[in-house]
């Protein structure tokens, strides 16, 4: 599974199967920060080309290094949240 970032495609800002012929994020990592992920609603209704994709809030790394635009928090704390959300949920990011 991946995300794809790539706005020439037809998916962008979509979660995409492999192989894939854009640009696209694997969602498979050997750091493990993307086990658990919450896909922002962030450019999705309606998905405007260049505009940014794979928004997610999702574990940080040990060091807590910056991402490329997503928020990243610690394991305990992201299962903590997921436990308050449902498909009605809404996350302002302030």
């Amino acid at each position: 599974m991946g995300w794809c970032d790539d706005p020439k495609s037809q998916y962008y800002n979509k979660l995409i199967k492999f192989p894939f012929n854009f640009s696209s994020e694997s969602l498979y990592r050997k750091d493990n920060i993307y086990d658990l992920i919450l896909v922002l609603d962030f450019n999705s209704n309606p998905i405007k080309k260049n505009r940014g994709s794979a928004i997610f809030i999702h574990i940080a790394n040990k060091n807590f290094s910056p991402t490329k635009g997503c928020i990243a928090i610690k394991k305990y704390e992201l299962k903590r949240l997921i436990k308050y959300l449902n498909k009605n949920s809404k996350v302002n990011i302030i």
